[in-house]
């Protein structure tokens, strides 16, 4: 068989071959970490393309942009370091997506207070509109998306997610900020 005998994987069949594989071909243990984690990036991608393709992109918006506008919108004006880090960005792509945004008319930049250097975010007028119109949409499509989940489903969901991001002080963990 030319795919190494396999046959026809579909996403849940590939882990169990992987776990099996991992585990007795290479001697590796911890098969339900990598199981885990296989599924929580598969999910999120999954969800994040969907939410661009059907909410974002049709308005000539990406995910990252959509992201930018979003916490700017919340908790602006801000420093472009703290969107950075509220966003889950590099500094640098914050920067280069703020132009992009800042050409469109969505975002202002103003120079900082206290720091000649630094830079506020904040939305304009038009971008606080189209913020209100897309989030409408995103939202319901974000509602579709987790009421295939009870409310207290989704609230474990959550306090699971949350157990894992906030006790990654236990080993040296790399992020962007």
């Amino acid at each position: 068989m030319a795919d190494g005998g396999v046959g026809e994987l579909d996403f849940w069949s590939f882990v169990e071959l992987a776990n099996r594989r991992l585990a007795e071909e290479f001697g590796f243990r911890h098969q339900l970490a990598t199981e885990v984690l296989l599924t929580l990036n598969r999910a999120s991608n999954i969800v994040t393309y969907d939410l661009e393709a059907s909410v974002h992109r049709p308005r000539g918006q990406s995910w990252s942009g959509f992201r930018l506008l979003f916490v700017t919108w919340l908790a602006g004006p801000l420093e472009a370091k703290k969107a950075a880090e509220l966003t889950g960005m590099s500094r640098a792509a914050v920067s280069n997506l703020s132009k992009t945004l800042v050409a469109d008319g969505l975002l202002e930049r103003t120079p900082g207070e206290h720091d000649g250097r630094s830079v506020l975010l904040s939305l304009s007028e038009r971008g606080r509109a189209e913020m209100v119109e897309v989030f409408r949409e995103h939202n319901e499509r974000e509602h579709e998306w987790t009421s295939v989940l009870t409310e207290a489903e989704q609230r474990i969901l959550v306090m699971l997610l949350d157990k894992l991001i906030t006790n990654r002080d236990q080993f040296d963990v790399r992020g962007r900020n």
